[in-house]
């Protein structure tokens, strides 16, 4: 037995570190009022003690229905710090959804924001019967609801004397459902002490940050700003929902230093007309993710953000690499190297290893990685690949490929991938061409029937222009392969997306998968 606990220092304890030593030091600033760490960290120990005066013990599941604000932040931490399990939900499914998850879940309590009240109302009859009385309302008081607010301000302010280990489970959240159903995506707190350590050296946080989150607190993006922030003991700047202008003025006004995005934010703030009249030179780290970033988007972003970007390839599963600002010129195209602790190969369709250069699936393993998905064995079973080692990787369902100096290059989906006439055919090939045309916004690439080939790709565009159909295909097919010509191009007004930028490829095939060209 020696002096040195080797476990990682546990997000509960770094809540409660900084609540004692950066006491009057802003944590969480939302909407103009500011909370210090002192008030933060006593905030998130009355919703522990109430969650166990209620009867919830460790690892109880407890689901978040919340519009971003800064209940929600003291709501999560606050369930972490009971030992409960924070189960935070994306606020734009369907009520379906709602239900499929809290149930997956088996959720004991639900908090939610008086925006989801009703919602949550009319899907009682349908949630877990172990939830009880255990509802808990932000906002207006309701019947059959307890208030947020009353509810907390009973209870002890006192760091609890529960008992957190490092196996213990610290949240689930699913996944953002590009096909089928979302997936339950366990962490342990061995796990997201990782996150937190690994992401704030390898996104360069530090105690002067200030950093805005501006997605849904429910998604992992925003946790990996979260985690990273509280490790270092800086401010969370919480925005309440998304707009281009009134980002760019918040990051002016408040000095932002760090942000995670997903590429449509970036698109929509480069696009505004003023963008170069805000003052952003306070920006020392803005992390987009969530979906590839064409190259023609990267060099744009660079000449707006300067050294400040950088781009992150990963899985809330726990995979992760990163292109710095050092890399983002001479290796443009790629998404960089793996973090701190992560490790990357890249198989073939047999589980061989891939030359460098030859395209594969992606696996990896690391600190970082999920405990694995709730209630689903089958899934964890087909996201697992064994070395000859015995060590477990994940799968990633992507396709790419390392260079000679380890650099990360995605080249699609593997669910994305098209076959035809024998060949395979990666969409984003097709796209990275097709997004260089000036009177293309966006652009989706899927293959649909053909009795000919199997499979033949299409072209699914937003224009920035107006372009007639055949004259824009006849440029494509001028400039990719011969196996990759599109064999017809369709206008859509919008690209349908997930919360995190993601296109819902699965909507585009059932909305054009009966062209049969």
């Amino acid at each position: 037995m020696t002096w040195f606990d080797p476990q990682p220092l546990l997000l509960p304890e770094v809540i409660t570190n900084n609540g004692r030593w950066l006491a009057d030091k802003p944590a969480l600033i939302c909407d103009g009022t500011t909370l210090n760490w002192r008030d933060f960290a006593a905030a998130t120990n009355r919703v522990a003690s109430a969650l166990r005066h209620g009867g919830l013990g460790t690892g109880d599941r407890v689901a978040v229905v919340m519009d971003n604000s800064s209940e929600m932040a003291i709501a999560l931490f606050g369930i972490i710090r009971a030992g409960a399990v924070a189960v935070p939900l994306n606020v734009s499914i369907s009520d379906e959804a709602i239900a499929n998850m809290v149930n997956d879940s088996d959720a004991r309590a639900i908090f939610a924001s008086s925006a989801h009240r009703q919602r949550i109302d009319g899907l009682r009859d349908d949630l877990p019967s172990t939830i009880g009385e255990r509802y808990v309302l932000v906002g207006q008081q309701q019947p059959d609801w307890l208030a947020f607010d009353d509810w907390q301000s009973a209870a002890s302010s006192e760091p609890t004397d529960i008992k957190i280990t490092a196996d213990d489970e610290c949240n689930i959240i699913y996944s953002s459902g590009t096909t089928g159903m979302p997936k339950g995506i366990v962490h342990d707190h061995r796990a997201r002490a990782a996150w937190a350590y690994d992401m704030a050296v390898g996104l360069r946080y530090h105690s002067g940050a200030r950093t805005l989150c501006s997605l849904g607190l429910y998604s992992n993006i925003s946790w990996v700003a979260m985690l990273a922030t509280i490790l270092a003991g800086g401010t969370l700047i919480i925005m309440r929902r998304f707009d281009a202008k009134a980002c760019l003025e918040l990051m002016q006004a408040q000095r932002v230093s760090h942000t995670t995005m997903v590429p449509v934010q970036l698109q929509r703030m480069l696009a505004l007309d003023d963008f170069d009249t805000y003052d952003l030179s306070s920006l020392r780290s803005l992390m987009c993710c969530g979906s590839p970033l064409p190259p023609i988007h990267k060099r744009r972003i660079v000449a707006g953000l300067g050294n400040a970007f950088m781009e992150l390839y990963g899985l809330t599963e726990g995979l992760v690499t990163i292109l710095s600002p050092e890399d983002m010129h001479r290796k443009t195209e790629s998404v960089g190297l793996p973090c701190p602790g992560q490790d990357i190969r890249i198989l073939d369709n047999n589980d061989n290893l891939c030359a460098n250069g030859q395209p594969g699936e992606i696996v990896g393993r690391g600190p970082l990685m999920m405990a694995g998905y709730h209630n689903r064995p089958d899934e964890n079973a087909a996201s697992t690949w064994i070395d000859e080692a015995g060590n477990k990787w994940l799968r990633t369902g992507d396709i790419g490929k390392l260079d000679d100096d380890g650099f990360l290059y995605l080249v699609d989906r593997k669910k994305d991938m098209i076959i035809s006439g024998g060949q395979n055919i990666f969409p984003a090939d097709i796209e990275a061409h097709i997004v260089e045309h000036d009177d293309v916004a966006e652009v989706a690439v899927i293959g649909v029937p053909s009795e000919r080939w199997g499979e033949t790709p299409v072209a699914i565009v937003v224009q920035k222009n107006a372009i007639e159909a055949d004259a824009l295909q006849a440029w494509i097919n001028a400039r990719v392969g011969k196996q990759q010509r599109v064999a017809a191009v369709r206008f859509i007004d919008e690209l349908p997306r997930n919360p995190n930028g993601k296109v819902l490829k699965r909507e585009l095939r059932l909305n054009f998968g009966d062209l049969q060209l």
